[in-house]
């Protein structure tokens, strides 16, 4: 009943650990295909891809396990139980996971979660293909300072209009055989221990008969002294949990369930439920079935990261870049563009494509690599400046720029890599821009296979300016389960000026900061030698400095007036907004965001590129709404990438270059600013999300621009008057209007009658749908009692009676001139009730 659960000799039971991760791709587990963050597949508004998505994840799941099987490793990260997807509502920017969500609507959530679940879980009526977990039940959307001890206390309304929603899709309708409760309270009771939550919405509303498992260490929060103070101690809080239905604990709590037997405060009758859902699952994923007796125990290793995998990684990236501004069709970039200027510190930002939860992937493009690679088959010319960091307070990627080989080639080092730890024998020898590499539970691609590796890294450094810089070497990537060894030095002229190493296998590394003194700005020597063994189980290596900032703006101005234009990757990072990050410098706090506007040194870079005159395309790779106010006023372009997974820069170039056709819509509301926002520490949804924020936003949630124009036309419902709680049938026709093929959103939008409370209007439908030039296609919803309720203040969700609105067009009413919309007269009142029948229940049988 641990994550780790022991081996069982006397039974012939092998040890089995549940912890696993699959948020946009096998994560922690070495080369996998990466696609985009959570958010980016949510802009994407494709359910047929996110599924097809998923279904490749739970392939190369099944390709990392049997293989893993056949070596007799059992450890972490290595089993078919995938805590994903995070469904839980993205209600304010400022949450550092936000990034892992599907955005801020409960619908747009439990479709997009409820197609990866089905997806994970394959379509075979007797095994999983692996098991989705849904997670965080429920209310959980940040502070992540206060997670482990808040008490939330959503109103009977908003719990059941917003917060559960998209878990009832996810349990009822995709059918998850597994949930996680959360760290937090929910009405004075941990979600963990919370029988309103476990116990009657979850087994007897919704008819859930799969496992429950707590967050990492949430069991813990119970009697922590910085928790909730719900149990005296780890007994009492293990009974507490397994007697409200949570049958797994990631960590250790639950070694306190003996103890709580012999102190009266459980009996065994409520451990052997929990533990004969928990045997259920593994029989119900074949785990006791002899190998290779079904489909997916065949599945090899030469199934993971497959090119065709990757096509559908950069199909995801291409479907995800959401267009947001595109002034006198400044993009696609025209062929008299000669001269690209490409500026910023997330062009050569590995962690920028890669968010967080993430796999490691086989040759990830960054967007400088992508956009030189596009552009020079054009014969066009790619220039590059980093302009700036991330945040002035902390260190950025060693650029590309001040690099250049031992052959004096510039634009990056020398790299030789060995397949041992000590840099004997044969080297592969390649050129590497600069040194950021994701190596977690890998070795490096020239060397794979080997136990042991070692890079030496040689070259010129060209700083700035005469004077000092600070260097940062980071052991990037380590989660807490490394386990390996590492040594490094580097040397400037010949000269030793930092080294560490480690002997103990589970020290994750710490970053070392040193400081070099140039007399000059001209080219020094410089050398880099890393190495690593149980590489396997180990972290990657980056290489940062802190450049002075003006200086670094002028380098970049320079480059932006030899240019024809602009583009500009600027946006934020998993490194500042993520998971309980101790990160705590102006705007960011913990993994959270304080403010929501572009970081103060990346909007004086922005104002000092505008200060040219010369055409400027701003590309944002972040996980959350971002108040890009001066550039929505100023540049000629702005594309959102969110962090695009593997083929991001690819992807980037493509859409830049017209290869490619923005479709993607966003899943999030961009505020002007924080001061429309409410506190972040409430819960109320009045103020927040596009159903109940009465403002005007920066960019509303469901917009994104095209390459082609549509129009809408003939709308038609099946019926103008409708009695409570009988389906509605709509149907329109769309129509590419311009000369250019492309992918339009159909969105559908119900605005309710005026009342005190009610939401603007709410997404009840959506279909992306490919049109040629000049072409219609008919698009067809259908929406059944559910989606057209309303929740009142007692949480009681009904249709009722009065006069709606069915919108249907590219983006919400009032927010584009192409939609069409039609009076819908509702009359009498039916309830809409939360529980479901037995016979809707998750039925898959094992033989």
């Amino acid at each position: 009943m641990q994550n780790h659960a022991a081996a069982i000799p006397r039974l012939q039971v092998p040890d089995y650990d549940w912890w696993s991760e699959a948020l946009h791709g096998v994560a922690r587990a070495g080369y996998a295909t990466v696609f985009p963050q959570a958010i980016g597949l949510a802009a994407t508004w494709d359910v047929d891809l996110e599924r097809k998505i998923a279904e490749t994840i739970s392939t190369e799941a099944r390709a990392k396990f049997n293989a893993a099987q056949a070596d007799g490793d059992h450890s972490i990260y290595r089993g078919l139980d995938f805590w994903s997807p995070n469904i839980n509502i993205f209600r304010d920017p400022r949450w550092g996971r936000g990034q892992e969500t599907y955005g801020e609507d409960p619908y747009l959530t439990g479709q997009m979660g409820g197609a990866f679940i089905k997806g994970l879980q394959g379509d075979d009526p007797k095994i999983f293909k692996t098991i989705a977990t849904a997670k965080h039940y429920a209310v959980h959307s940040g502070p992540e300072s206060t997670r482990h001890a808040a008490n939330i206390d959503p109103s009977a309304h908003d719990l059941e209009d917003t917060y559960l929603p998209q878990f009832r899709m996810a349990m009822v309708d995709a059918r998850a055989d597994s949930i996680m409760c959360a760290y937090n309270s929910v009405n004075g009771s941990p979600a963990c221990a919370n029988e309103d939550l476990l116990v009657k919405r979850l087994r007897q509303d919704w008819k859930f008969n799969g496992y429950v498992v707590s967050d990492c260490g949430a069991i813990s929060d119970f009697f922590s002294e910085n928790g909730h103070h719900f149990s005296p101690d780890a007994a009492h809080a293990s009974a507490a949990a397994v007697r409200a239905g949570d049958d797994l604990s990631c960590g250790t709590e639950y070694s306190a369930l003996v103890d709580a037997v012999h102190q009266g405060l459980i009996d065994e009758a409520a451990i052997n439920q929990a533990v004969t859902r928990l045997f259920t699952a593994r029989f119900k994923l074949g785990l006791f079935d002899p190998p290779g007796s079904n489909a997916y125990s065949q599945i090899g290793p030469s199934e993971n990261a497959t090119p065709a995998h990757a096509e559908l990684a950069l199909q995801a990236a291409h479907e995800a870049m959401v267009l947001l501004k595109n002034d006198n069709n400044t993009l696609p970039l025209s062929s008299s563009v000669k001269t690209i200027a490409v500026i910023g510190p997330n062009a050569e930002s590995l962690t920028s494509l890669e968010g967080n939860y993430n796999g490691v992937p086989l040759h990830p493009v960054i967007p400088l690599a992508g956009l030189q690679a596009k552009f020079a088959d054009k014969g066009q010319k790619v220039l590059f400046s980093q302009g700036s960091p991330l945040v002035a307070e902390l260190p950025v990627i060693v650029p590309s720029t001040v690099f250049s080989d031992k052959d004096g080639h510039a634009g990056g080092l020398t790299a030789e890599y060995f397949a041992n730890a000590d840099f004997s024998g044969s080297a592969t020898t390649q050129v590497d821009a600069h040194i950021d590499f994701d190596w977690n539970r890998v070795v490096p691609v020239p060397v794979q296979g080997a136990k042991a590796f070692s890079v030496r890294w040689m070259g010129n450094f060209q700083p700035l300016a005469p004077g000092d810089v600070s260097f940062t070497v980071d052991h990037a990537g380590c989660e807490p389960h490394c386990a390996s060894t590492y040594s490094y030095s580097v040397s400037f002229d010949g000269k030793e000026v930092a080294s560490d190493a480690s002997n103990d296998p589970h020290d994750p590394g710490r970053p070392l900061t040193f400081t070099v003194h140039f007399d000059d700005a001209k080219s020094h020597a410089f050398k880099m030698e890393y190495s690593r063994t149980g590489a396997d189980y180990g972290a990657g290596v980056r290489l940062k400095w802190k450049p002075d900032v003006e200086q670094l703006r002028q380098q970049a101005i320079q480059a932006a007036n030899q240019a024809d234009v602009v583009v500009a990757f600027v946006g934020l990072s998993p490194e500042i907004e993520g998971e309980e990050m101790p990160v705590h410098i102006p705007g960011f706090s913990g993994g959270d965001r304080t403010d929501v506007a572009l970081p103060a040194v990346q909007r004086d870079l922005l104002d000092a590129l505008g200060a040219t005159n010369k055409p400027l395309v701003v590309v944002l790779l972040n996980g959350s709404a971002l108040a890009v106010d001066w550039a929505q006023q100023h540049a000629a372009a702005i594309l959102d990438a969110w962090y695009p997974g593997q083929a991001g820069g690819t992807a980037i170039a493509d859409v830049l270059a017209g290869t490619a056709n923005p479709a993607g819509r966003l899943a999030v509301t961009f505020y002007q600013s924080v001061d429309q926002l409410p506190a972040f520490d409430n819960y109320t949804m009045e103020g927040r999300t596009y159903r109940y924020f009465r403002q005007k936003p920066l960019f509303g949630f469901g917009f994104g621009l095209s390459y082609s124009k549509f129009a809408y036309k003939n709308l038609k419902l099946s019926a103008p008057k409708l009695n409570a709680g009988a389906p509605l049938h709509v149907t329109v026709d769309v129509e590419n209007t311009s000369a250019v093929a492309g992918d339009e959103v159909a969105e559908l939008y119900v605005t309710p009658p005026a009342a005190s409370g009610a939401p603007n209007h709410w997404l009840a439908g959506f279909k992306r749908v490919h049109i040629e030039p000049h072409k219609v296609a008919q698009v067809a919803f259908d929406l059944d009692a559910r989606s057209l309720s309303l929740v009142d203040e007692q949480g009681q969700r009904a249709v009722t009676a009065g006069d709606y609105k069915i919108f249907v067009g590219g983006a919400q009413p009032g927010e584009t001139d192409s939609g069409m919309d039609q009076k819908l007269t509702i009359v009498g009142i039916q309830k809409v009730d939360e529980a479901v029948s037995s016979a809707t229940a998750p039925s898959r049988v094992h033989k």
